[in-house]
């Protein structure tokens, strides 16, 4: 029997190309996250408790930067194919081919907010909090990118909205499981974080923004990793387990904690 399926749209990975010069659209998400959310944190640091100038959030990107592109790529390698690039280390460095995680690039960033925030002697929780509230404009352009390059697609379904992804090797229908992180981690949590964002109670307590992206972020991952197809090197875990549920884990927790702490 054959399953109706919804067509997938042929967009080319390549945006822009000027000769030997390829522009992905994976690439213009990242930069266009990072303007967008670069905007948009400047605009919350003017607002009260004001933890730092909106000027000193320009120097904050090349360090978000740093930390997104390092702390993705050492994330993939250590979480995702770690026999491989031992065997290989030569290609970590290769992020041309690919390979991000966004576990990684969390930590990265976490860690960058840190020395960021230690060596301007700024309040962490409060410029980490900023930084949350902008993080989902980045995973909506991200998964779209995902969806366009056809990679991380769902597991095998008979829903009426699934889909033949071309470089699926099976070529059966599919969850399109990145328009649902696109939903729920970008769409549906960005609305959350920027009406909390804009609450002037909430940005009075440092740390509840950061607790209530982690937390959303984590159980949104958690959630669609359901239908998401487990990377086909790792397959499951734990049982039904997948990479990125066990990975999310310390972020349900984390974000509990600066829930429930007393400021």
């Amino acid at each position: 029997m054959i399953l109706p399926v919804i067509p997938f749209p042929a967009i080319d990975p390549v945006a822009v190309e000027l000769g030997p010069l390829a522009i992905r659209w994976y690439a213009l998400a990242y930069l266009v996250g990072l303007i967008a959310g670069w905007r948009l944190a400047r605009r919350l640091a003017a607002l009260p408790p004001r933890p730092m100038r909106p000027e000193r959030v320009d120097d904050l990107l090349a360090w978000m930067v740093l930390g997104v592109v390092a702390g993705g790529r050492l994330g993939y390698v250590l979480f995702y194919k770690p026999g491989y690039y031992l065997q290989n280390p030569g290609e970590a460095l290769f992020l041309w081919q690919g390979g991000m995680s966004f576990h990684g690039g969390m930590a990265g960033v976490a860690l960058a907010v840190f020395l960021f925030a230690r060596r301007h002697d700024l309040p962490f929780l409060r410029v980490g909090d900023i930084v949350a509230a902008v993080t989902p404009l980045g995973l909506f352009l991200g998964r779209l990118a995902n969806f366009v390059n056809g990679e991380l697609y769902g597991r095998a379904s008979d829903v009426s909205w699934a889909m033949v992804f071309p470089s699926d090797p099976a070529q059966v229908p599919r969850h399109p499981s990145q328009l649902y992180e696109a939903a729920l981690e970008g769409l549906a949590l960005g609305a959350v974080m920027l009406a909390l964002a804009f609450s002037e109670r909430v940005r009075a307590r440092p740390g509840l923004l950061a607790g209530v992206f982690m937390l959303g972020y984590g159980l949104a991952r958690s959630f669609v990793e359901f239908f998401r197809e487990p990377d086909a090197h790792l397959g499951f875990i734990l049982g039904p387990v997948t990479m990125g549920q066990l990975l999310s884990l310390p972020l349900i927790v984390a974000g509990l904690f600066l829930l429930v702490r007393r400021p």
